[in-house]
Formats: structure tokens, sequence, C-alpha cells
């Protein structure tokens, strides 16, 4: 299966399974099964992607339109799949998603110490704007709170 090209598509119920496993591979503090399914069918401005490899749900990206703004909720890989690029497909399909949208921008937090993220961020011309003190409930903390695209209040970037 790892011939097999990778795509994303739009996140749908059957797919929330396989969503888990990375899930609880991914973070200390997993969502759980209702949460992405409250996501999926009862938040109208919630929009989830999947990263496929033949039938096989390798990552994914979590995102909510708000006026002119695509806000990252979350983001993962599996991690077999990591460091291949498809953190990078996901986000960039996030990203192309607010633009047809008619989004001007997209905001995200990462933690402090997720350098490895905090790059991929940045090699997709994301930057820094701020900090949000002990934005962590599992251990308290920081996050950084990075913005791609025209910031509110600027005319032109």
């Amino acid at each position: 299966m790892v011939d097999e090209p990778i795509r994303v598509e739009g996140m749908r119920l059957p797919d929330v399974d396989q969503v888990l496993q990375t899930e609880r591979k991914s973070y200390t503090t997993p969502w759980s099964r209702r949460a992405f399914v409250s996501e999926l069918t009862e938040n109208a401005y919630a929009h989830y992607l999947v990263a496929k490899t033949g039938q096989r749900v390798i990552g994914y990206i979590g995102m909510w339109f708000i006026v002119d703004e695509g806000h990252i909720t979350n983001v993962a890989v599996h991690p077999d799949f990591r460091g291949r690029g498809v953190g990078r497909m996901l986000l960039q399909a996030a990203m192309d998603l607010t633009k047809i949208s008619g989004g001007v921008r997209v905001t995200l937090e990462v933690r402090v110490s997720n350098t490895v993220a905090q790059h991929l961020y940045e090699s997709m011309d994301f930057r820094r704007v701020g900090v949000r003190r002990g934005y962590y409930t599992d251990d308290g903390e920081d996050a950084y709170i990075m913005v791609w695209g025209k910031m509110p209040g600027k005319e032109t970037e």
C-alpha cells in the first residue's frame, strides 16, 4: 500500500475510527469520538480533511471558518507516515480551502516546544504574532499564535 498515492479529501463519519487512532498516538489529551462526530454533524463552521493512501487514513486537519478566517483546530499525521510531506499537504489543502471560501488568513496555536511543527508552519509563510500563556490544559505549556495571510487592520500583505 505504500506505493499508493496520497490524496486529501473531506472527512466523513466512516473515517472517524481511523482518525481516532492517529489522534491517540499524537496527543496526550486526545479528542473523543463524540468531539469529532459533533464537529462533522453539528458545527456549521467546521471543515475537516483527511489524507489517505488507499483506504487508510494517515492524517487529518480540522478548521473552523469564521468571517474571513480559517482557524486550524487540530492537525496530526500518523507516526508511520511522518516526515513524508503529509502534514504539508494537509496544511496546504486547508489554506487553499480558506482562499476558495473567501478567507484572507489562517490562524493556529502550536506548542512552544513543538519546533518541528513551527518549522513547517514557518516554511509555509506562517508567522508568530503572539503567545497564549498556559494554553495547553494537560501541562500548562504556552502556545505560539501563528498566522498566514492578511492581518486584521492591514491593507496589504
